[in-house]
């Protein structure tokens, strides 16, 4: 059964069935929103919202993966590619990111993952925009955060999983943030990192 989260909420990854997880997917879906009024349908655009994950040691970042760099320096998390326009509000995934959580390497303990719009539109111009947690084995979706609200932001980091011990968890953020790409957003992740 999945999980709607909440904003702060923090999940186990722990399975059901006692165990693990190996390997999840932290997908991002979103879809332009309708534009209002006869010429802004004239110049509306699609929107580009980009997916990316930063593996952290301690405070520091140590690898990245999103568009230009889809596959982590170790081998564990990879990128689908990029969507440059979004979908149809459908439920279904522009772009993923996989984790093999047992090959993390042992030093990162943190990975948090955002969406920036690369062409700058803000969230008022997106809708339908979720991430959801699948465990990749069964295709089970484990837990869900809705990006609520619109706004006049460029950004969204949208959750983290974080590793104490050798158990992984899941906290969803959901903050607002300005940022065409993950390394403006550097600052605002930080702060999530304690």
């Amino acid at each position: 059964m999945s999980v709607n989260l909440a904003k702060g909420q923090q999940i186990s990854l722990a399975k059901s069935a006692g165990g693990p997880l190996r390997l999840v997917r932290m997908g991002l879906g979103w879809k332009s929103a309708a534009p209002k009024g006869f010429l802004a349908r004239l110049t509306t655009r699609a929107v580009d919202l980009d997916a990316s994950a930063v593996l952290f040691c301690g405070a520091q970042p140590a690898d990245v993966v999103y568009f230009q760099h889809l596959t982590s320096d170790d081998g564990s998390v990879h990128h689908s590619g990029d969507d440059l326009t979004g979908g149809a509000g459908d439920g279904a995934e522009n772009e993923w990111i996989t984790v093999d959580l047992k090959r993390v390497p042992a030093h990162i303990d943190r990975i948090v993952f955002a969406a920036t719009s690369f062409g700058g539109q803000t969230f008022d111009e997106v809708e339908s925009a979720f991430c959801r947690l699948v465990d990749e084995s069964t295709n089970r979706e484990l837990a869900r955060y809705t990006l609520s609200g619109g706004g006049r932001h460029t950004a969204q980091i949208m959750a983290k999983v974080e590793r104490t011990n050798a158990e992984w968890s899941m906290t969803a953020i959901g903050e607002p943030a300005h940022g065409r790409s993950f390394q403006e957003l550097m600052p605002a992740m930080s702060s999530h990192i304690r």
